[in-house]
């Protein structure tokens, strides 16, 4: 994630719901910028923009340009409508190439484990330090060939040089269990059938 995206950005000059409201049927969504001991910038951002930007995914790297001021930010919080698509609030933290970041990571499974089991994921996120310009997307686990009973702890996972993992080594991450599925039960002979057969 070295490649930041490009939103443009301005100042807003008003605020209160009203305000926001309007903004966001403008085609517009309020938004915050703060860090690095700076005052926070309440800014507009174009809400189509932002929505392809940073649709699918976290912990993104944004190079905002407010009004010509170009500044990095990775984005640390974004409010969604319940019910319809876009963006209602996004809060961007301003960041510098060289530094490391506190970020959740999802966890993501892959490969197959052995036949008749079923994995489940335990801790969905965990919390790395990682370089700002290198979050990942995901950390992955994989489960190929695992057997029933398997369970992968933090300590396990196999992770970059420069990721560090802050949740317990010993929390699990991924449990394999055996898929227990019923098998449909033999039909009994009839009991007068058995009976006969007995008297013969």
């Amino acid at each position: 994630m070295a490649k930041a995206s490009k939103i443009s950005a301005t100042l807003r000059t008003d605020f209160g719901k009203g305000f926001a409201r309007r903004a966001r049927v403008a085609g517009q969504v309020p938004a915050v910028v703060y860090g690095h001991g700076t005052d926070p910038k309440h800014v507009l951002v174009d809400g189509h923009e932002s929505y392809m930007a940073l649709r699918g995914t976290s912990n993104a790297l944004v190079e905002l340009n407010v009004e010509g001021e170009k500044i990095l930010t990775i984005v640390k919080d974004i409010q969604r409508h319940p019910l319809r698509p876009g963006f209602q609030h996004i809060d961007f933290m301003i960041v510098n190439r060289s530094e490391k970041v506190s970020v959740e990571v999802p966890v993501v499974v892959v490969g197959e484990a052995a036949p008749a089991t079923m994995h489940t994921i335990e801790l969905a996120h965990l919390s790395v330090s990682v370089p700002v310009v290198d979050i990942p997307e995901s950390i992955e686990v994989d489960v190929t060939g695992l057997e029933a009973g398997t369970i992968i702890t933090v300590a396990d996972l196999k992770v970059a040089d420069d990721v560090e993992i802050h949740n317990e080594a010993e929390l699990p991450v991924v449990n394999i269990a055996a898929n227990e599925e019923e098998a449909p039960e033999e039909e009994e002979a009839p009991a007068e059938t058995a009976t006969e057969e007995a008297a013969e």
